[in-house]
């Protein structure tokens, strides 16, 4: 019976992939936002190169009747038509691994398993040719053949590297494969692994929910459909778009880079600068819908949702509180802060969010912040509220200009009074000059002042002085 490979799936992909992703175009190795962006031409689709491995159980009890013929001849002819198909497609690289099939059993011989066709175009011909020529014989090292399946992957920063495995039974050499399809996807070697249990026994179910997706498939007709499900969600591509959800819980906000990880290995897998399409929405996404993801919103401070499932066959929505409003400090009329950069911290906390440069105007989540302004004296700024597409805007007051000067070098500092009290801001730098000067934010304040090389503590002099807003003035020290 042929196999319910979905024809309008074959066209798609065919048809979608001629007029979007040409062929024989050699694209530089250089990261975009995501594996579908060409770096080539702006706008121009790649598509990600798919790799399935298919590992197929040849042991002893693949020999097994199962309906009308042996559980192995059903599962090699169920493949061979698949492969019809399969290698009509771009984009599409195939390889099969068998295990089982070297080796009579007794003894038992957990090292038998093989790479009999590896990855290359055009090659179904070939895996068709060894398909029909393996024979059962032996054990079922299935760890053991996950973990070589490794090396059957050549290098390839953006393949989606893809495990199929037909099996009738579980694990017979004591490796783990749980374990083993762990380490490979935390790697990030493989997606996680599709497992189709042939007439399996239904004790041996749960063993492989931890080695990967596994479907049943407890008759012949059942198996070509699995194998169909499992391949048609190997190739797909599922949209999604994201609503950065703001105070009225609107997806309004937009325009900040978005980070898609794959949750498991930690990896980049995407970049995607949030966009609203003609329509006012947030737009369409392309994504793997075999991973899960930590996604992170580049806002300030960023918005994450740690982990974020793809389902298959259907337009996915991933929604995140997003609320932003603008913060501007500004000090109006003034050209000595031109390059003073400030501090921004979610209130109450120790942690540097951004240095914002004065004078412009930046985007943060709603909430309160603690703002520290490296001035003379430095300025803290405590509870500034940032509101909903509103600009919460801060002037600090103009500086005046203080000129220190001095009959001779010498060490001295400036304090500012404040509740009658003298605090620290500045150590002058006249150890090898006679004059120094400073912006200082408005208010009263003291220097003291030693001569470099007096002798004599008592030749220490303080002078008190008031700064004005855009005044200047000349103090001498000494």
């Amino acid at each position: 019976m042929k196999p319910t490979f979905p024809v309008f799936l074959f066209f798609f992909y065919f048809f979608f992939s001629i007029s979007l992703f040409p062929q024989g175009k050699n694209y530089p190795a250089k990261q975009s936002a995501g594996p579908f962006l060409s770096p080539e031409k702006k706008g121009e689709v790649s598509p990600p190169l798919t790799r399935i491995l298919f590992i197929l159980d040849a042991s002893n009890s693949m020999m097994g009747k199962w309906e009308k013929d042996i559980k192995i001849n059903i599962a090699k002819k169920t493949l061979i038509q698949f492969l019809d198909s399969l290698e009509k497609l771009p984009n599409v690289q195939l390889a099969l691994r068998v295990y089982g099939h070297q080796s009579y059993v007794p003894p038992q011989d957990c090292n038998d398993t093989k790479l009999e066709v590896p990855f290359g175009w055009h090659n179904a011909s070939a895996i068709r040719q060894r398909l029909r020529n393996i024979e059962c014989r032996g054990t079922t090292p299935i760890a053991n053949s996950l973990k070589l399946a490794a090396r059957d992957f050549p290098p390839c920063e953006k393949c989606r590297n893809v495990i199929i495995l037909i099996t009738d039974g579980i694990e017979a050499c004591d490796g783990d494969p749980c374990a083993v399809s762990r380490d490979l996807q935390a790697q990030g070697i493989i997606l996680k692994p599709f497992i189709i249990g042939i007439g399996i026994d239904e004790n041996f179910k749960k063993s492989f929910e931890c080695v990967g997706k596994y479907l049943d498939a407890p008759t012949e007709q059942s198996f070509s459909t699995m194998l169909n499900i499992v391949i048609t969600e190997a190739l797909n591509q599922t949209t999604a778009q994201v609503n950065l959800l703001d105070i009225r819980g609107i997806p309004s906000e937009t325009n900040v880079n978005m980070t898609f990880y794959d949750r498991l290995s930690g990896k980049v897998k995407y970049n995607y600068v949030h966009t609203m399409n003609h329509r006012g929405l947030p737009d369409t996404l392309i994504l793997d819908p075999m991973l899960t993801y930590k996604l992170v919103v580049h806002t300030i401070p960023p918005v994450t949702a740690d982990s974020v499932a793809i389902h298959p066959g259907r337009h996915n929505i991933i929604a995140l509180d997003a609320p932003q409003g603008y913060l501007q400090v500004r000090c109006p009329g003034d050209n000595q802060y031109l390059n003073v950069r400030f501090s921004v911290r979610k209130k109450g906390e120790n942690r540097t969010l951004y240095y914002q440069k004065l004078g412009e105007t930046e985007k943060y989540l709603v909430g309160k912040y603690d703002l520290e302004i490296p001035v003379l004296p430095i300025l803290v700024i405590n509870d500034v509220e940032i509101k909903q597409s509103t600009t919460t805007t801060i002037d600090i007051p103009r500086p005046g200009i203080v000129n220190f000067q001095s009959s001779s070098p010498g060490y001295g500092s400036v304090y500012v009074i404040r509740n009658r009290q003298q605090e620290w801001i500045y150590n002058l730098k006249m150890t090898s000059s006679i004059n120094e000067s400073l912006a200082l934010q408005p208010g009263s304040y003291v220097v003291v002042f030693r001569a470099l090389y007096s002798r004599n503590t008592l030749s220490t002099t303080v002078q008190y002085f008031d700064v004005q807003s855009g005044s200047t003035l000349s103090v001498r020290v000494n």
